[in-house]
């Protein structure tokens, strides 16, 4: 590709047939995109579920504020990863452990597998890489696809708000149009329900780490790295997780799941990521960030692009609700945009410009 376009007999050739792929993929987009049933705004909004809360009040948090966990444990990460996707960065198809013994993939598997396994216990016997994180729990309740924030058990006055967005597309049968929102108890029932916050990352002495290797020409295990420091975030997450659904919030404290059961997400309740399909907006990571105090806490910040920093990092909420699934919100229409735009005090083209991937509309 690169001696093509360099190359002034193939460049033109080249880039028109570059253009010429894109525009037929964009002319497929935009029929796939009309031909996607929408429904108006007021409809989706009454097609909300039908959750329940006239059962027990919502859980109250054993640790009530924000608390940080410095330099936890790597060994008591390491049990918790998920080396499925660890496979998938390095573009092998399988599910671990079965890709080990895969005819076709398990010796490139094993081999790879082997190499991982080896630097993952000199990062955890040499203290290489630093985990650290932080929870917390907040009053709150929700206001159609708000969820306000309190500063105190009152719910007097409010801290800040969370905005989602709701599924738009039209269901057959009787399946809701869902959003987040939806898992927090509505303000109007005066239930005193909470929702937690989350920032983790295993990132710290990556760069340096990397930068040693690529000094030596090692470009292999810099890249192995990466991926492990990212698996041990993933991991570090799914630890803190469990943590809050047995002791910190302690909503589940007879969950008695193994690793195998975690990693198919047998538990009660959900941790969604701003960016992710069920609340693709990733501004929303600054009340996180904001709330939780995440850069002097977790040494934590954001990029201009709201990217978190060091890369090996992860972060979003906590819901308790036994009705609390992961969804997608999918494409949505320029009424729940405007909607959406006031409720966050925004311009309009600037939250189209963040939610370009979900719109059912040109900008």
């Amino acid at each position: 590709m690169a001696s093509a376009l360099l190359s002034p007999d193939q460049r033109e050739g080249f880039a028109g047939q570059i253009r010429g792929e894109y525009e037929a993929i964009r002319i497929e987009r935009e029929g796939r995109s009309r031909e996607e049933q929408l429904l108006p705004w007021d409809a989706a909004r009454a097609h909300r579920p039908a959750i329940g809360w006239n059962g027990a009040p919502p859980p109250v948090p054993f640790l009530e504020g924000i608390r940080s966990f410095d330099d936890y444990p790597l060994e008591q990460l390491v049990e918790r990863i998920d080396w499925t996707p660890f496979f998938q960065t390095w573009e092998m198809r399988g599910h671990y452990p079965e890709i080990l013994t895969d005819p076709e993939t398990g010796p490139a598997a094993t081999a790879l597998f082997r190499d991982a396994t080896a630097l993952l216990e000199r990062i955890v016997r040499e203290r290489l890489l630093a985990a650290r994180g932080v929870v917390g729990f907040f009053p709150a309740n929700s206001v159609g696809e708000d969820i306000e924030l309190y500063t105190g058990a009152d719910r007097r006055t409010t801290l800040a708000v969370v905005h989602t967005l709701r599924q738009q597309m039209a269901k057959s049968g009787d399946r809701s149009n869902l959003a987040l929102a939806d898992f927090v108890a509505p303000r109007d029932t005066g239930l005193p329900d909470h929702l937690g916050m989350f920032a983790v990352t295993t990132g710290h002495g990556v760069a340096r780490l990397v930068a040693d290797f690529e000094r030596a020409h090692d470009d292999y295990n810099a890249i192995l790295t990466k991926a492990l420091a990212d698996r041990l975030a993933e991991a570090f997450a799914e630890r803190l997780h469990q943590l809050v659904r047995t002791e910190l919030w302690g909503y589940a404290r007879d969950e008695s799941l193994g690793n195998a059961g975690l990693i198919r997400e047998e538990y009660q309740g959900i941790r969604p990521a701003p960016g992710y399909p069920a609340c693709p907006d990733h501004t929303e990571k600054a009340t996180i960030f904001r709330l939780l105090d995440a850069t002097a806490r977790a040494g934590i910040a954001l990029t201009e692009s709201y990217a978190m920093t060091p890369a090996a990092s992860v972060s979003g909420y906590y819901f308790w609700h036994p009705e609390a699934r992961y969804f997608g919100v999918g494409r949505i229409g320029r009424d729940q945009v405007a909607d959406y735009a006031r409720r966050k005090g925004m311009d309009i083209s600037v939250v189209e410009r963040w939610l370009s991937p979900n719109l059912a509309y040109e900008r």
